[in-house]
């Protein structure tokens, strides 16, 4: 066994005299700190990263709720039979515009033709109309006057004028007899209603 001639103690504090450990300890702190700096970062993004992973769990929880609630709701028969519905709309819509274009030209064809046969009589003018028009105004009036005697209702002509100025209205039932004198003054209205009211 080897004897020192100093002692083990002196000469430790010597050597670490020598090698000047006081920077090497700094160094050592600084890292130390620099570690504990990095770990309560790494702590506190893990902390973020797990809530916002947490948040994302129940979104994703809702999410799967909700779908699976519009599955649950939705029917492919009921989603089928609107469908249907619709296209059987949309089958009378069409089918009904092309009525209407058909019935609108058909009209149109009739105002052309009326407006042709106006344009005749105009040419014609009142002088002009042939015997077979005047024939008709006066069946026409020929009718009226049956369709009024049939009512129990005389229409006369005035001996000036040849125009129809009294009425004679015969009520069978209750045996009353009017004779109303028309004037120009009243309206067709008022006599119609007046009529109907004796009668």
């Amino acid at each position: 066994m080897v004897v020192l001639d100093e002692s083990p103690a002196l000469l430790i504090e010597k050597t670490c005299a020598n090698f000047k450990l006081e920077p090497d300890k700094m160094a050592l702190l600084r890292v130390e700190e620099s570690i504990s700096t990095l770990q309560q970062a790494r702590e506190l993004r893990v902390r973020e990263a797990e809530s916002a992973l947490k948040k994302l769990s129940r979104t994703l929880a809702t999410l799967n709720n909700h779908h699976n609630e519009t599955i649950a709701s939705h029917s492919s028969t009921a989603h089928a039979s609107e469908i249907a519905n619709l296209d059987t709309q949309k089958f009378r819509i069409a089918k009904t515009a092309n009525d209407l274009e058909i019935e609108s030209e058909r009209l149109s064809s009739h105002l052309a033709d009326l407006q042709s046969r106006l344009q005749e009589l105009e040419q014609q003018g009142v002088e002009g109309a042939d015997d077979r028009t005047r024939a008709l105004v006066q069946d026409e009036i020929t009718l009226k006057l049956s369709v009024f005697r049939g009512l129990g209702v005389d229409i006369e002509k005035s001996k000036e004028g040849g125009e129809y100025n009294k009425a004679i209205i015969r009520n069978t039932r209750k045996g009353d007899v009017h004779v109303v004198n028309l004037d120009q003054k009243f309206s067709r209205f008022f006599y119609a209603n007046y009529f109907w009211n004796t009668l």
